[in-house]
């Protein structure tokens, strides 16, 4: 009965999850840029006024999001400016790609191949911007939650302490530091390994000379904060390109074998080298969290999956009838004492 009710109420949560997107998902994210800055403001707090420390604290923050929204739009606009000047090369690739794969049995839709031209490319280059909008929106919801969510963090947390089970009260105060502090692990793991893949992918397209190599350095950094996803566009992308600038299959599956594995070793060795027991989390649950949360909310729904299922589980391994969750689904890394440690 207790897990047929926790599935209902699951699903409950995921359809309220979808269905109220346009208010959920920006209070989801304004909590966990929160986490995130929340110990630079309560540093500043100390040694200044807090209208003051607030302020400071949300040019940071704000100044950080728009270099790394800037490195995007920069990377997507150089690889735009490419795409409209080779517009002929591009479709002339295409339809050479499709006689190959006919000749060896492998059809594709006439139709796609028909209407390959330069309105397509344009449609599709509309529909981006209409989404670029859509997320200017969004960001100035999360902007406005997250100054109302650093004036009152203190007093949720007073409030947090007043409440009547003293001992409910402990383990929520001790599961919201706790997911604070891997939410940071998380980022600072992420944008060491952001780094290192846009090093090894700059490095890679200099050395076999890919045309756009900055551009695709600069999105390697940037869209690493997309787990999966990310990746998988970095890693795509640079070699369909690499086919319609050398004209050769080779040299594009070169790339994107090259590419596949920078992204492998990162991913599989470097990360989980830095995190250690700190973000100890199952890969299945991450791949999981990723596509359940891209199919509920979309591009920001992959960003924001890894850390829900952070928080999750962090938080159930505050609690005596929830811990089971929390052990099942954690890295096999986490020994009893560390587990007993967060329990506590």
């Amino acid at each position: 009965m207790t897990i047929m009710a926790a599935l209902v109420i699951t699903f409950v949560v995921l359809a309220t999850s979808s269905m109220a997107q346009v208010v959920i998902e920006p209070v989801i994210f304004a909590i966990f840029i929160i986490a995130l800055i929340w110990p630079l403001q309560k540093a500043l707090q100390f040694r200044m006024p807090k209208a003051l420390a607030l302020l400071i604290t949300i040019v940071v923050t704000l100044a950080a999001v728009i270099a790394l929204t800037s490195m995007v739009v920069w990377g997507g606009g150089e690889i735009a400016d490419w795409t409209r000047q080779n517009l002929l090369k591009i479709g002339a690739t295409f339809r050479n790609s499709t006689t190959w794969l006919e000749d060896h049995d492998i059809f594709v839709m006439s139709h796609v191949t028909e209407n390959f031209d330069a309105a397509w490319l344009v449609g599709f280059l509309k529909t981006v911007a209409i989404r670029v909008n859509v997320l200017v929106g969004f960001s100035l919801l999360v902007f406005i939650f997250l100054i109302m969510g650093l004036v009152e963090t203190e007093d949720f947390q007073d409030h947090i302490m007043k409440l009547k089970d003293q001992e409910t009260s402990r383990r929520l105060l001790t599961a919201s530091q706790s997911i604070g502090k891997k939410f940071r692990k998380y980022m600072i793991v992420r944008t060491i390994a952001s780094i290192a893949t846009a090093v090894a992918v700059g490095g890679f397209a200099l050395l076999m000379r890919l045309e756009l190599a900055a551009a695709w350095a600069i999105l390697a950094f940037a869209l690493n904060y997309l787990p999966y996803i990310g990746s998988l566009i970095v890693t795509v992308f640079p070699a369909l390109f690499a086919l319609v600038q050398f004209d050769s299959w080779q040299t594009a599956m070169l790339v994107f074998v090259a590419l596949a594995v920078i992204q492998f070793v990162i991913g599989s060795y470097l990360e989980p080298l830095i995190s250690g027991s700190a973000l100890a989390i199952s890969p299945s649950v991450v791949v999981f969290a990723v596509v359940l949360w891209t199919f509920l909310w979309g591009v920001p729904g992959a960003f924001i999956g890894v850390p829900l299922a952070i928080a999750f589980l962090t938080l159930c391994a505050q609690f005596p009838s929830t811990q089971w969750i929390a052990t099942m689904f954690s890295g096999a890394s986490q020994t009893p004492d560390r587990r007993r440690t967060e329990a506590n």
